[in-house]
């Protein structure tokens, strides 16, 4: 059957916390830094506030239809052909996030944990609990975000001050030396990844939460959150590894761990940041996989959305084996075709729904009244 289980405005504050810090933790640094070089904090910044913008209008769309989740508010606003349109290719780009983000929790872990793995099995084993977690619900996704995110904030409290006594600030310096359009230029990828890509929560807020209105805060206020850590991870990049260096590094955020040493005995702690962004992108692809299974099953209007996780689930294991061929291509999507394709489904989508909920609300509002 299809969620009737609601969670509360606290178990959604932490869900979106994960969700923007989600991949972000470990590849955010080095693209801020390859245009904005040392001012990449301030991109980040900059990035932050604007997507906070976007997360706005996402909580105004979803506060529209209190009880509709975005797929349904598709159909409402555009009606069945156009709205179907539009949530398939809102579908479409939950799961292909999810297989992508497959992909770099199997490219990170064999590349620097477990190298004689085969990429194909650590990929398995995570779609298994990717699995079971979107057959178990919601409620039980939100109730171990609660353990995890606690586990997540000690674990990063740790990595600062560890890592405090490595900081240069001369690293920092200049300020402001780099022009601002690149600074905007390079602060979209957190843009998309951390605000934009949030319009998956829609499928979550408001329909699943017990207090509606209570939770637009927290929807802002997770992304606030998160876009500080995010900020503060970027700036000890920058701080300690320089901006040549978090430009260079693919995960600079692992890489900074690596450099922690006290006295001598304190040393080689890595796996500490690899288990924050494990715990990160792991809720973030089980709200993709969640967005993309319940989407597909409101859309065809079935009764249970649950047998539909093994057949995609297996689709996602193969397409995250596939889906680049090597890094090179990986990086170039990541800086083109990611960020046009997240332009038209999370922003000129959401701006269009805007339009026509402006011309039609006296009518839809008539609807509902008959209702």
């Amino acid at each position: 059957m299809l969620p009737t289980v609601k969670i509360n405005s606290y178990q959604f504050l932490v869900l979106v916390i994960l969700f923007t810090i989600g991949t972000s933790i470990l590849v955010i640094p080095s693209a801020l830094a390859a245009n904005a070089k040392q001012d990449a904090w301030i991109a980040a910044i900059l990035g932050m506030g604007i997507g906070l913008l976007i997360v706005w209008l996402f909580t105004k769309i979803g506060l529209w239809f209190p009880n509709l989740t975005y797929i349904q508010v598709n159909e409402t606003l555009f009606g069945k052909w156009i709205g179907n349109i539009f949530s398939f290719l809102f579908i479409f780009m939950t799961f292909l996030y999810t297989a992508i983000l497959l992909y770099y929790s199997g490219s990170f872990l064999t590349i620097h944990v477990m190298p004689n793995t085969p990429m194909a099995a650590t990929n398995i084993l995570l779609a298994i609990i990717l699995v079971m977690a979107v057959r178990l619900g919601l409620e039980t996704v939100a109730r171990s975000a609660e353990i995890f995110i606690v586990i997540f904030f000690i674990l990063f409290f740790i990595l600062v001050v560890f890592i405090a006594p490595e900081v240069e600030f001369k690293n920092i310096q200049p300020v402001l030396e780099t022009d601002i359009n690149k600074i905007f230029q390079s602060s979209l990828p957190l843009i998309v990844l951390s605000a934009m890509n949030a319009i998956s929560l829609l499928m979550i807020f408001p329909a699943f939460i017990n207090r509606p209105r209570s939770a637009k805060k927290y929807f802002l206020i997770g992304n606030i959150i998160g876009g500080l850590i995010i900020t503060i991870i970027t700036t000890l990049c920058i701080l300690v590894l320089g901006s040549d260096m978090t430009a260079f590094q693919k995960f600079p955020g692992y890489e900074l761990a690596k450099k922690i040493n006290i006295g001598n005995f304190v040393t080689r702690i890595e796996a500490m940041m690899a288990a924050l962004w494990i715990i990160c992108l792991y809720f973030k692809m089980v709200i993709y996989f969640y967005a993309a299974v319940i989407g597909l099953a409101q859309m065809f209007q079935l009764k249970d959305y649950r047998p539909l996780t093994y057949p995609l689930g297996m689709i996602v294991v193969i397409l995250s084996l596939v889906i680049f061929p090597n890094i090179l291509e990986q990086s170039v999507y990541d800086a083109t075709i990611d960020i046009y394709f997240a332009l038209t489904v999370c922003l000129l989508l959401p701006l269009l729904m805007v339009v026509v909920y402006a011309i039609r609300k006296k009518q839809l509002k008539k609807n509902s009244d008959h209702a």
